[in-house]
């Protein structure tokens, strides 16, 4: 069996719907909690053979040592304006510290979850360089990139110096990721579903202004990248069972939210309308005005897959999914 933590969430239902689909994965066993909203539709077209609470997780995996083939840890406190940090510590951190010990111990191979966010505000660059003294430098702007940064660095410190370790593992750095199944988001969804339903409505799209010289507004760039080629950076990974260490997953190309708000516009055959409003004071010191992922290290390991332009991505999430108002999800 394949467990996916946050296999609910927006890009584990993506991975679940893809191993779901495949031939001879075997049963998906999925970690995750749905709440009292619409979050179940996001696994509701997929056979899923077991759902476990994230609490009693350590517990069924111990009672399923000898089934469980390969864990993907994708289940995180993933909002960055969550200030408990206890809270996101204990989610993002501990559980990920006891995973991998569980992993290394009955040999079963770890794909989970880092984040861009773990760059900070960039100054030191998006690559993803896994020396000790290359992470040292980086100082992510809140709890939650600092809680996955902390996780790399325990990591790496522990492969560094032999301690027991999964026989096969990947973090990954995921980007601006974009597509279907994240409207349980909210507020935290992707700029293309937030966009969407106010172009679709005869309003403009709003982005934030720029508080920066030299940067126009909308001019702030980030690597956009769709969720299916996140999906199939994972598949790939697992079936790559001599591949270990951390990658950046974006696409190498980092575009601007006006391209992104102009995309959204063309997908619906609109004209392109957008209003600018000041960045919100709370978070305009940790504003990121640039990511852009080196995928140099993806593509040494043999990683040759090619990622969606973000005007065929957006189009394919507008199309597909989010104009299909009877059934939106994957």
């Amino acid at each position: 069996m394949i467990v996916v933590t946050g296999g609910a969430g927006f890009i584990g239902s993506n991975l679940v719907a893809a191993l779901c689909e495949r031939a001879g994965a075997g049963d998906v066993v999925v970690a995750d909690r749905f709440g009292h909203d619409d979050k179940w539709r996001n696994l509701a077209k997929h056979s899923v053979a077991e759902f476990i609470a994230p609490d009693r997780l350590l517990d069924f995996l111990n009672a399923n040592a000898a089934a469980v083939e390969t864990i993907f840890h994708l289940g995180a406190s993933s909002s960055t304006t969550e200030r408990d940090v206890d809270f996101i510590v204990s989610n993002n951190f501990t559980l990920s510290l006891a995973l991998w010990r569980w992993c290394a111990k009955n040999e079963v191979p770890l794909i989970y979850a880092s984040s861009a966010a773990t760059y900070g505000g960039g100054e030191h660059g998006f690559d993803d360089d896994s020396a000790p003294e290359a992470l040292a430098k980086l100082r992510p702007l809140n709890p939650y990139g600092w809680s996955k940064h902390l996780f790399d660095r325990r990591v790496v410190e522990m492969t560094r110096r032999g301690d027991p370790a999964p026989p096969h593992w990947a973090g990954l750095k995921f980007f601006n990721v974009y597509g279907p199944n994240e409207q349980h988001k909210g507020q935290q969804s992707s700029v293309v579903a937030q966009i969407h339903p106010r172009a679709v409505g005869g309003e403009a799209a709003v982005l934030f202004r720029s508080h920066r010289d030299g940067i126009a507004d909308g001019g702030q760039r980030r690597d956009f990248i769709w969720v299916g080629d996140c999906v199939d950076v994972m598949l790939w990974l697992r079936d790559s069972p001599t591949v270990s260490g951390l990658f950046n997953v974006g696409t190498g190309q980092a575009r601007s939210f006006a391209d992104l708000a102009g995309a959204v516009f063309k997908a619906l055959d609109l004209p392109p309308r957008i209003d600018f409003v000041d960045t919100p004071m709370q978070i305009r010191e940790r504003y990121q005005y640039f990511t852009e992922a080196s995928m140099d290290r993806l593509r040494a390991a043999g990683y040759h897959g090619r990622f969606t332009s973000l005007e065929d991505g957006v189009m394919r999430y507008i199309q597909d999914f989010l104009q299909n108002a009877d059934d939106p999800y994957r």
